[in-house]
């Protein structure tokens, strides 16, 4: 399947000057940049760094920056499911994870966030894909951010309601371990039916949760 990679390069503006929101970003210009030192959420800042490069390199492989300078501030990744993972087990080529997105803890409350989520759909780049993410409140930063599970998850679904995803019943039993976590999805409008039926057996494992 072809996943449409389209350049998008947006100018906004920061506290101390432009930042730029460009994307999918090629491996090649990845490498120029560097990490911000806050951007520690999964891994340390230069192993992230080489994680994103890794990501860029795959043929679906998505990753949305926002650039202060050299500097990587904020990025979103998108991928196949990790292969031990369910969400591999249909073998779909049409089902993609946006795997994670962090922004540096000065560049917060900016809107890029929103940016990045936008840029990443803009002109129908993820129309023939369900694009999916799985959210755990173990990786959010509520110390950080000052705000309880509920309420950050709250910021998350307003977040990704920003390009038509929503919630979606699941019995992972990752995701049911805490009735904060959630799957939210998005089903692109060129996705046939038979792949989103399938993505339906993916999500229940129990029938009986239909």
């Amino acid at each position: 399947m072809e996943h449409l990679k389209r350049y998008q390069r947006h100018i906004r503006q920061g506290r101390t000057g432009p930042i730029v929101v460009e994307g999918p970003v090629p491996p090649d210009r990845l490498k120029r940049y560097r990490m911000h030192p806050s951007l520690d959420s999964f891994r340390r800042p230069p192993e992230q760094h080489a994680a994103l490069v890794e990501i860029a390199e795959l043929p679906e492989g998505r990753i949305i920056a926002a650039v202060d300078g050299d500097v990587i501030v904020g990025y979103v990744t998108f991928h196949y499911p990790d292969e031990l993972e369910r969400w591999s087990e249909g073998g779909m080529d049409d089902l993609i994870e946006l795997g994670a997105i962090e922004v540096a803890d000065e560049y917060r409350g900016l809107g890029l966030a929103k940016a990045l989520i936008v840029t990443a759909f803009e002109d129908g780049q993820l129309d023939n894909a369900i694009v999916y993410t799985t959210e755990y409140y173990w990786h959010w930063d509520l110390e950080g951010s000052g705000l309880n599970v509920w309420e950050y998850r709250k910021m998350m679904e307003n977040l990704m309601k920003n390009v038509g995803m929503v919630w979606f019943a699941t019995d992972d039993p990752e995701i049911c371990a805490h009735p904060a976590n959630c799957l939210m999805v998005r089903i692109g409008k060129d996705v046939p039916l038979s792949s989103a039926e399938k993505f339906d057996r993916i999500r229940f494992r129990q029938r009986f949760m239909y």
